[in-house]
């Protein structure tokens, strides 16, 4: 009941109204999982505009990838990032056994797990090197659908290391399902010129 009170009176009035966003492609987004989600990351912002995308009765299936040890860093901070959020969270630096295993386990259970292949967020509208682990996930569920979707403007609207959100129009690109590649370097190829292709779409001025 937190969860869904803290989305529908906080979160979707925030990035509806204050950020006022457009999205292009909705109709390709999943009425159901289970689908691996991926998006270009350079605000919190991110996650919660990729939840607000999708209806109230699909949020126990939302479940975003994040770094436990800055989202499990105090006692707080894990109850509101597991309880409210719902975060699948993965030790980063290879500590863990098997860090895709949170997010294997939602796969398999449906869920439509959000993963921002980057790892953590970059500079505002500048993509940076994309991570394997995408490329390990798919190989546990070949069959899931791979969902890209390009965020603009969040990283203006609250950048890395700002607590102050600046009302700003943000757009939402949302591509077709990409296939299974067991090619990694091939598989991370098509990412790479897919995410490209959606950010070309919006013919977008880079940000000065």
């Amino acid at each position: 009941m937190l969860r869904w009170l803290f989305y529908t009176l906080l979160v979707r009035p925030l990035t509806w109204i204050v950020l006022g966003l457009n999205v292009r492609h909705r109709e390709r987004l999943p009425t159901g999982g289970p689908v691996i989600l991926v998006a270009n990351h350079n605000s919190h912002l991110d996650t919660m505009v990729l939840i607000s995308l999708f209806p109230l009765r699909l949020l126990p299936r939302l479940r975003p990838v994040a770094a436990a040890d800055y989202f499990l860093s105090n006692r707080l901070m894990a109850w509101f990032s597991l309880s409210i959020i719902g975060i699948i969270p993965v030790v980063r630096g290879g500590g863990a056994a098997d860090p895709l295993q949170g997010a294997s386990e939602a796969l398999g259970r449906g869920d439509i797990v959000i993963l921002f292949p980057e790892g953590s967020r970059g500079e505002p509208e500048l993509l940076t090197e994309f991570k394997k682990g995408l490329w390990h996930l798919a190989k546990r569920h070949p069959l899931v659908p791979i969902l890209p979707v390009f965020l603009h403007g969040l990283g203006k609207a609250l950048p890395r290391g700002e607590a102050l959100l600046v009302p700003f129009f943000c757009d939402v690109f949302v591509g077709t399902a990409m296939p299974w590649n067991e090619d990694r370097e091939a598989f991370m190829a098509d990412l790479r010129e897919g995410m490209a292709a959606l950010a070309a779409e919006g013919q977008l001025a880079p940000w000065d």
